[in-house]
């Protein structure tokens, strides 16, 4: 039959990989504050979502693709 009829594995789990998988789960114990970290965490967390609410913003209810057909104009104003 197919499968491992004993338990046991059929080959070694990959070193560099059970390494890289200790590194994810303790990633809190060796996290530091550098000015790369901070700036990462600052462009993710207030950077980015503030361009996309500008833009957003700025251009909310200006197009209009429903019903639209060939030869009808995108923008509403």
């Amino acid at each position: 039959m197919a499968g491992n009829s004993h338990g046991k594995p059929h080959h070694a789990p990959d070193p560099a990989y059970l390494k890289w998988y200790d590194m994810t789960i303790n990633r809190h114990k060796y996290f530091r504050w550098t000015g790369r970290t901070a700036w990462i965490s600052f462009a993710y967390m207030i950077l980015v979502p503030s361009i996309v609410g500008t833009i957003g913003y700025k251009y909310e209810g200006k197009w209009d693709f429903r019903g639209k057909r060939r030869g009808d104009l995108l923008s509403e104003f």
